[in-house]
């Protein structure tokens, strides 16, 4: 209860006021949420008003399209979360009559939405007392308790959740589960955290050991594989050009490119020549073929490192499916070619 009273107290005092704090509505509550995931709050803000002013309501994010969701989706990354959005809230609308779950285990069964993200709901928007465990939650019980439990591993979310379950008060789970994952996101941060105004600096275990910077534990490495992908950026003589969706499973499903070629490695001028030559544009002379950089753009993503050039090649005549430049503005892009339209095209 100490702990309780104590973390509660630096809540109401600290806490940020964001929109999907005054509101129980569990649509409002699942948007922030699965925008959240792996997201800051200083990024994912625009994104849910965005989503909140143009879907107001749960069927109205039903009745877009998927374009209409993933562009406006573009650049907060991790798309397959916006595409399970989209198949979400058709369930939702269509076969529940727009009603969530209120409760935790139905919650679990909508596509998308997992542990953290169903005991969220339930806590926030039906008071349900289900302890929230996400990496700010692993943090700040590990150092407060030092923990050395390593959250990488399966079993680790069970431990975490049946010790927040024990402190949380069973009359107020929302507030608590708010206020442990605020305060590990304003003030148990993960690296230099200032212990020296913290409310907890008398009774953290993890502090009075020095141990502050080793916890948590986590031992697993993610292995990033670098791709490099030198995307065509065709011009006709009608100032058109060409973009394609990606289809396969993978990065960026759904979301369209400008036709690509994938290399082992970065290749040089002559070796994307040759490429293009032997393998596009056989309905069309080839006038001329500039790097519109030399140097690669290095788009990091979560488990992969792309190293990204941009190759321009004039076409003489019209070339087939072309799009011009307003059309093609209209599509939903990764954040790197979005980026690449606005600023060269």
């Amino acid at each position: 209860m100490n702990f309780y009273n104590t973390l509660n107290k630096w809540y109401l005092r600290n806490k940020r006021e964001l929109p999907w704090r005054n509101t129980t509505d569990p649509y409002a509550i699942w948007l922030s949420e699965i925008m959240l995931q792996q997201t800051r709050v200083v990024q994912g803000l625009p994104y849910f008003l965005s989503f909140t002013t143009t879907f107001p309501t749960v069927f109205d994010l039903a009745n877009a399209s998927e374009e209409q969701v993933l562009k406006l989706w573009q650049g907060l990354g991790y798309y397959s979360r916006a595409r399970n959005l989209h198949k979400t809230a058709q369930i939702v609308a269509f076969e529940m009559s727009g009603k969530f779950p209120d409760n935790y285990i139905d919650l679990l069964k909508l596509k998308g939405v997992g542990e953290y993200t169903a005991a969220a709901i339930a806590s926030f928007s039906y008071n349900e007392c289900v302890p929230v465990v996400d990496g700010n939650v692993f943090r700040v019980l590990s150092r407060y308790f030092d923990l050395e439990t390593d959250i990488a591993q399966a079993s680790a979310k069970k431990e975490f959740a049946a010790l927040a379950f024990e402190l949380i008060p069973k009359d107020n789970p929302a507030q608590f589960n708010q206020a442990i994952m605020e305060f590990g996101a304003l003030q148990c941060v993960p690296k230099s955290p200032n212990c020296s105004i913290c409310v907890f600096n008398n009774s953290c275990a993890a502090l009075q050991k020095n141990k502050v910077d080793q916890l948590p534990v986590k031992s697993k490495k993610l292995k990033v594989r670098n791709r490099y992908f030198n995307y065509i950026v065709v011009e006709d003589d009608l100032q058109n050009t060409i973009i394609q969706k990606r289809t396969a499973k993978g990065i960026w499903h759904n979301l369209y490119e400008f036709p690509l070629i994938e290399t082992n490695k970065e290749e040089d001028f002559d070796c994307i020549s040759m490429h293009i030559q032997n393998g596009f544009f056989q309905k069309n002379e080839i006038v001329s073929l500039l790097e519109y950089n030399t140097e690669s753009i290095i788009h990091k993503l979560s488990h992969q490192h792309l190293y990204i050039k941009f190759w321009k090649v004039s076409l003489k005549g019209a070339v087939e499916n072309g799009k011009d430049l307003e059309i093609i503005k209209t599509f939903p892009f990764p954040i790197v070619i979005h980026d690449f339209i606005e600023e060269k095209l």
